[in-house]
């Protein structure tokens, strides 16, 4: 007797009813690891979500600490500041980043780490209705910032041509860009 004939049925081929078995098993372990992917995936986007929301807090936290002395060196004598307005009017959602406030006059403050021209687009479009959604500020002379950590001399340049005070976070710092003689658009 051969080594092989004493394994019986060793080189017989798989019967339909073992296939079946492992593809079932194959099934099964296919759909635990979809699962585990999509739990995952849901953990990464809480962290990111996390994350960016700290990161977006940070940024704000930053520009506010300059915001009113920056803003007095322009002749806008600052009383308050409020960060992350939100809320809801006529069924519209609204956010603004950053607040500052005097008897006569409302900077807007729209704060990026990354500022591109879509973003100025949108927060000029945000502005003129900006007394809509803040009632308590109509009345008042309304102004508009863009902050930013980082953005392209272009969209800058943009910025300021629609008449946004440029407002450019530096390490432990931030700074206004526009010139001293530059002239704000008032927006409300």
């Amino acid at each position: 007797m051969s080594t092989t004939d004493s394994v019986a049925g060793a080189n017989d081929p798989p019967t339909f009813a073992e296939i079946r078995e492992v593809l079932r098993q194959v099934a099964r372990q296919q759909r635990e690891t979809a699962l585990q992917m999509k739990e995952t995936d849901r953990r990464l986007k809480k962290a990111e979500g996390l994350f960016t929301s700290q990161w977006g807090k940070l940024m704000e936290s930053l520009v506010d600490g300059d915001l009113v002395p920056l803003l007095n060196e322009r002749g806008i004598e600052v009383e308050t500041t409020h960060q992350r307005r939100r809320g809801r009017r006529d069924g519209e959602h609204f956010e603004i980043d950053i607040v500052a406030v005097n008897g006569c006059e409302v900077v807007v403050v729209e704060v990026k780490t990354t500022l591109r021209s879509e973003d100025v687009a949108e927060f000029l479009a945000k502005l003129p209705v900006f007394p809509d959604f803040c009632k308590e500020y109509r009345g008042r002379r309304i102004l508009g910032a863009v902050a930013y950590l980082d953005s392209d001399a272009s969209v800058t340049r943009y910025a300021e041509r629609q008449g946004l005070f440029v407002i450019r976070a530096t390490g432990s710092s931030a700074s206004i860009l526009n010139p001293l003689d530059f002239e704000p658009r008032v927006f409300g």
